[in-house]
This record gives structure tokens, sequence and C-alpha cells, in this order.
């Protein structure tokens, strides 16, 4: 689909409500982790050097439309300065007279925060008067937070439908990067699906295998896998009742052409801990006091075989439980195997997911990766294929 984007605008003098994300991790009143923060900073950098007045839009945790003072976006504000290099004015409110005031006081190029939108209950049931309401402190509307694209909030999809609109540079580059990877991909293309349960993720692989040409399939929702076609799991984690699902989607990959890679060996253990004692046994050798908790070598070689012929990759959780030596090593070895591609050219690499980020971060490869998304929800939703309503309100 086609947008505008914040090249193509007019800003000087403009008030621009822009919607990013900050809902960042914060212990004792200290951000943890700007990460979201460094990646508005090109958006708001590229607003107020046209001499555009930034009026910054965004959620903070679940308050449920009360006034919850430990998550006020105030605490934030010393780090997003800390990232601008700049004064930052805040607002106690983001709509009313408080938040009125606080526009009406800037100057071209000034940076201002306004108070977490979910303060209101009426923010996330899109509300007409309240969209209305915080669009009379703008000229001109700009989503840079596709992270909260899939909710069709005011803040998200309510504003781009009263004012000029366009998508921030962040948001302009994820949309790009994810176009890349399946919506005009190179062939062929790599799926990577892992986490714990199928039941979260049958929209996505069912939308998958009718999209690219293999699919790996781990973590946990690979036991169900195996479950299904009559192998051991012994303890692990794993779905019986979504046995005969899982034998479904493998019957459509096959009627599509997509090749489902499911672990060709697997790293078991009798307890979940660091370091614990692990044996390496093939896929129906799970014996019944053990779990399964990783991928293991084997896998990861034709992982590698695959990727090697592969264009284009989409990651989307890892393959073991990588937050446990030694469980990690199926899913650093994949992450390694990827960045190397990436880097010498030859695969264009899309990533994202919370645990997925975190496993790259883990392996320190994720600045190697062609894209890694920070959203959440919206990145699998969009996996999913599903119509995201914070995007196509700015088409």
């Amino acid at each position: 689909m086609a947008w505008r984007s914040l090249e193509q605008m007019d800003l000087r003098g403009k008030r621009v409500l822009t919607r990013v994300d900050l809902n960042v991790p914060v212990e004792g009143g200290q951000v943890t982790d700007t990460t979201r923060i460094d990646r508005i900073v090109p958006t708001v950098q590229a607003i107020t050097s046209q001499g555009g007045r930034v009026i910054l839009l965004a959620h903070f945790d679940r308050p449920k439309g009360q006034v919850v003072p430990s998550m006020s976006l105030r605490q934030v504000l010393p780090a997003l300065e800390q990232a601008l290099g700049r004064p930052v004015a805040f607002a106690p409110d983001c709509v009313g007279p408080e938040a009125e005031a606080a526009v009406a006081a800037m100057t071209d190029g000034d940076v201002l925060l306004l108070e977490n939108t979910r303060f209101h209950a009426e923010e996330e049931k899109n509300d007409p008067a309240f969209a209305a309401a915080m669009a009379r402190l703008g000229d001109v509307y700009c989503n840079d937070a596709f992270s909260a694209a899939h909710r069709a909030h005011a803040s998200t999809e309510g504003l781009a439908r009263l004012l000029l609109s366009c998508a921030g540079l962040l948001m302009a580059e994820e949309l790009s990067a994810l176009d890349r990877a399946l919506g005009n991909p190179q062939r062929p293309v790599v799926a990577i699906v892992g986490g714990a349960k199928v039941s979260t993720k049958l929209d996505l692989l069912e939308n998958l295998v009718g999209k690219v040409d293999h699919l790996v399939i781990g973590g946990a929702m690979a036991n169900t896998f195996l479950h299904a076609q009559g192998y051991p799991v012994g303890h692990s984690l794993h779905e019986p009742d979504l046995a005969e699902t899982a034998l479904t989607i493998l019957a459509r990959a096959k009627e599509t052409g997509c090749e489902i890679v499911l672990p060709r060996d697997l790293v078991v253990a009798k307890e979940f801990k660091e370091d614990a004692t692990e044996s390496f046994v093939g896929p129906h050798d799970c014996p019944d006091d053990m779990m399964i908790l990783d991928v293991g070598p084997q896998t990861v070689s034709y992982v590698d075989t695959v990727l090697r012929q592969a264009k284009t990759l989409i990651w989307n959780g890892p393959l073991g439980a990588f937050e446990v030596r030694p469980f990690d090593a199926g899913t650093h070895g994949v992450a390694r195997k990827v960045a190397d591609l990436t880097r010498a050219g030859s695969l264009v690499s899309v990533a994202g997911g919370g645990d997925t980020v975190a496993a790259l971060n883990d392996t320190g490869v994720a600045g190697d990766l062609t894209y890694v998304s920070s959203a959440g929800g919206a990145f699998l939703e969009w996996m999913e294929g599903k119509t995201l309503p914070g995007v196509a309100a700015l088409g």
C-alpha cells in the first residue's frame, strides 16, 4: 500500500502530533533499556530540523483508563532528553487545557511529551470525541509506532483519519523491510517460527505455508508436531489436543509445496535448569522421563543448508529454551549462520518478536541482520497476513 512519508511533508511551523512507542522497561523509576527511545530519534530530529514542533503521543503499560502515577510517562523524560540531546517539555495530560497550554507555549523546533494516552479509557475505545480532542493539538499526524499499529486506538487509527497523515522514518523503514520479506520477496523464502505453543501461532503457520518455500518449526511447538506424527515427547511441553491441527498444517504444506523442517535431532534433559546434563537423541527417541529443550547439531546443520539456498528469511521465535544454558545452542547456532549469510549479501533477513530479539542480542548478531523489528504483536499479526489498522489508516 502507499502512504505519505515524512520527507514529503512541509512541516515548518507545523504542530506535528507524533505517535511513538515509549513503552520501555522501567525499574525504580529508571529506564533500563532505551532501544525503543533510540529508534524514534531520527524521526524527531527530521521534524525539528524542518522547523516543525514535535508533540509526542505514547502509551505506557496498561492503566486501563485510570491515572496510575507509576505508569506516568514523566519517568521516561530523562532518558528521552538524553537520547535527543535536548530538553523536552512535559504536559500532565494528552488532551484538555493543560495539554493545550503546553502546545501553545511551543516554538519552532521544540519537543513536547504528552502524558500517557491510556490514562483515558477513550483511547483504547478509539472514541471519536477523544481523537478529535487530540487532533486539536496538531496540524499534522505522524505515526512512528509500528509496534502499536495492530491496535485501532484513538492515537493510532482515529487521529490518522482527522489530520493530514504520514509515516515516520521508523514506521517507513519497518514497512519497507516487511514488504521485502513477505510482500514482494526474493525467492526462495524461508520462515523460522518457534515458541511455546502452536495455539498462539495457528494463524501464522496457516498463512506462511502458502507463502514461503521452507518453514522451520522449533521451540516447544515443534513437540506438538512430533507428537502428532506418533513420536514420543516424554514430559516435554506440547499440546496433544492440537495434534489434528498440526497434521492439517503438514498436509496443507504438502499441497502448496512448502517444506516443513522439523527437528532432525533433539537435546533432552531430565531437568530444565542451568547447566543441566543434556543428551542428544533422534526425533523418535525421546525417553519417557526427559523433556525436549532444544534442537541438536544435525538440525542446525540442515537449517544451514536450507538457508544457503535461500534469498529471504523471516524469523519469529527461538528454536529452544534459549534463556537457559545449554539449551541456547540451537538458536545461537542458527543465528550465527543467518548473520554470516546476511553479511555476505546472499540473504535478506528480517526478524521480530520479543524473544527473537532477545535471542539475537544474546548471540550478539542482532546488528548483522537486514532488519530487526522491535514490534511484538504487530509484527506477528503482519506475518499472519492481517490488516494493521494503524497502517491502513495512513493509506
